[in-house]
């Protein structure tokens, strides 16, 4: 079998993925990941769902992703994992490094003489900060819109008409929502340039987003990595330029041939026992 040359950058940015959720698209994650080689990788909060992790769903292609971030590493890709609020449970680790891998709660890059402050973001969720108890009951009701959506989109899809995004939908036609996220662009700025940051890249709302916005007089860049949920987006900075990768508009990866296959025959067990041997040996 052909496989693709991967395309060289130099920093990708990845978040709220949400393994082992419904929602997740695991495997267009996977050809995207498979169609880089980055010299730098950010995984940016909220890559394993803590909050909706079951024993009876963490299938194949979510497992593959685990798998393709392990072989990264062991290609010498310097892995940061950052901590969001749906894997918190990685805060325990903060400060540890395994090979490649460095686990912290946020990573300052030096980037061609600017800095960039990197971190998920749920510490600007006033949700997240005085009501985690709600916050994780509108995550389960977030799970099952996207399960209701994947229903409504295979009757469309059926009837030849477009897919639709219930939440997304939702999100954008209610004022308050609108307002968090301007209101969380606009503290995550702020505080930035209170610090002397050139750009500000966050993650945990599921809005990418590139803009360039003026604090006292000074440039500075809010960028946000979105989600492999609804959007399917990435950020990646190469040759001094950041870039706003989308699933959607590469069309060349919709129909990749260049699928693995080697873990075909075997169940979600076998496999993640060989994930675990795999990660022991490159870790050593």
């Amino acid at each position: 079998m052909k496989f693709r040359e991967r395309r060289r950058v130099d920093t990708v940015i990845i978040s709220d993925v949400h393994l082992g959720t419904y929602g997740c698209h695991a495997q267009e994650l996977l050809r995207y990941l498979r169609s880089v080689a980055p010299r730098r990788l950010i995984l940016n909060g909220d890559i394993i769902d803590g909050w909706q992790f079951s024993r009876s769903y963490f299938p194949t292609d979510h497992i593959r992703v685990v798998r393709e971030l392990l072989k990264l590493m062991a290609k010498d890709v310097e892995v940061w994992y950052i901590a969001g609020n749906h894997d918190e449970f990685m805060r325990r680790f903060i400060g540890q490094d395994l090979a490649n891998l460095h686990i912290d709660n946020k990573v300052v890059l030096e980037l061609d003489g600017r800095k960039a402050w990197v971190f998920h973001g749920d510490v600007f969720d006033v949700s997240m900060r005085h009501s985690r108890f709600v916050a994780r009951l509108g995550g389960h009701g977030y799970d099952m819109l996207i399960l209701l959506n994947r229903a409504v989109n295979h009757v469309l899809l059926k009837m030849g008409r477009e897919k639709i995004s219930l939440s997304k939908r939702i999100k954008d036609s209610v004022k308050a929502a609108v307002q968090f996220v301007d209101d969380y662009e606009d503290t995550a700025v702020h505080l930035g340039a209170d610090q002397g940051y050139d750009y500000v890249v966050c993650g945990h709302i599921h809005r990418p987003a590139m803009k360039e916005l003026m604090v006292d007089g000074r440039p500075i860049a809010y960028l946000n990595s979105g989600d492999w949920v609804e959007n399917l987006t990435a950020l990646e900075y190469d040759c001094g330029q950041w870039r706003l990768y989308r699933y959607a508009d590469d069309a060349a990866l919709h129909h990749d041939d260049n699928e693995d296959d080697t873990d075909a025959a075997l169940s979600s067990k076998e496999i993640f026992i060989n994930l675990s041997r795999e990660f022991r040996m490159r870790t050593a």
